[in-house]
């Protein structure tokens, strides 16, 4: 049986079971493949993505659990148009090895759908789950909070 997913704002069929995870969807089905696989059991947030706004683990996220429009990094921002948070991410120089940038950026772009103003402590701990091998911990910080100030001038 068919299902009808809205990801970023275009409509897909897919004829799949309802329990293949959302990841293998956006990946091998509708070809977005932004979206990481790391680790499989939604602990390291390489495959974060949102549903109606809310970050989740695509991995851990099945078919029949989509309730809503999906955004994937592709979704956030363009080439030519970068979202806030793309753009901080940029001017920081956040990406080393870039496996878990866009897990990463959609957890960032979540924080501050809710937070406008987060504080240290709220960013360590809106995006403990996502882990980065590199270490760029500090410029993930900064690039949030120079996001959020971006977003408040505009």
């Amino acid at each position: 049986m068919a299902t009808t997913l809205t990801i970023n704002g275009k409509t897909h069929q897919v004829d799949l079971p309802d329990d293949v995870p959302l990841l293998w969807v956006l990946r091998d089905e509708v070809g977005l493949t932004g979206t990481k696989f790391g680790c499989g059991v939604a602990a390291c947030g390489a495959c974060t993505v949102h549903i109606n706004g809310e970050a989740v683990r695509s991995c851990q996220t099945s078919l029949s659990d989509v309730d809503g429009p999906v955004t994937t990094i592709e979704g956030i921002g363009t080439p030519d148009s970068l979202a806030a948070i793309q753009k901080a991410w940029v001017e920081n120089q956040v990406a080393q090895c870039g496996y878990c940038q866009s897990g990463q950026i959609m957890q960032a772009a979540s924080l501050l759908a809710e937070n406008p103003s987060p504080t240290d402590a709220d960013i360590d701990d809106a995006m403990q789950g996502n882990l980065c091998r590199c270490g760029t911990y500090p410029r993930i910080r900064a690039a949030i909070h120079e996001a959020a100030s971006k977003i408040k001038e505009a």
